[in-house]
């Protein structure tokens, strides 16, 4: 029996690529994803959010109207740009993710976030192009040297937002860590559809739409009281 590869619904992946997938994924990865909300805290304070329920169905819904419809699309097409080195179209779908924050607490995150990964990959192999980059592009560029497929890169990429969220979700509300494994339990099941329908999207499809969402990024930037930078 071969133990080198994993069967998986997306293709065969090697261990190497599945581990670098779970590292980078990993809420351990020095890119400060802990310290943002991504406007979950300032729907807490709105009364928006305020139990485990109404947890899980926020960052559902923001995981298929916001994550699928915009970064998931820009993740998976980043990885094909990035393999074939691309540079132009790596700069096109950048420019998109900045263009399209809503918020300045929202394009500061993406530039951090990307600007951290960049550097994280620089400190492994300091021979590494680590252009300035938003998380998404930066994600992708750092997942595309592997075997993976972009719809596996895809997935990790939707699983290390789900986890950051949940335990964002169980800080702000707050909520039990028993609660919160039940809400990633439900992200983590309605991920490969978002998934699927990020990958279907064209550029001229691409969005990001969320008025209730991009309202509450801009309280949030004024809130009096907060644990998260977004």
């Amino acid at each position: 029996m071969d133990t080198s590869t994993t069967a998986t619904t997306t293709g065969t992946i090697t261990d190497a690529a599945l581990l670098r997938l779970i590292w980078l994924a990993s809420p351990a990865l020095p890119v400060g994803g802990f310290s943002y909300s991504e406007g979950l805290e300032a729907a807490v304070e709105a009364g928006l959010v305020h139990d485990e329920a109404s947890a899980g169905e926020w960052l559902a819904q923001q995981l298929h109207a916001s994550l699928a419809r915009s970064d998931l699309g820009v993740v998976a097409s980043a990885v094909a740009a990035a393999r074939a080195q691309d540079g132009e179209r790596l700069a096109a779908l950048d420019a998109w993710v900045r263009q399209t924050r809503e918020t300045s607490e929202l394009r500061q995150q993406t530039e951090q976030m990307g600007r951290s990964l960049g550097e994280w990959r620089k400190s492994l192999d300091p021979a590494a192009s680590a252009p300035p980059a938003t998380y998404p592009v930066a994600y992708a560029i750092a997942a595309a040297p592997t075997d993976a497929s972009p719809r596996q890169i895809t997935l990790s990429y939707a699983f290390a937002w789900s986890e950051n969220m949940m335990q964002a979700a169980i800080k702000s509300v707050p909520l039990g860590q028993s609660a919160g494994q039940r809400i990633l339990a439900r992200l983590a099941s309605e991920i490969p559809a978002a998934v699927d329908h990020a990958l279907a999207l064209g550029d001229d499809d691409r969005q990001s739409f969320t008025p209730m969402l991009a309202i509450l990024s801009a309280r949030h930037e004024t809130q009096y009281s907060r644990l998260f930078r977004s």
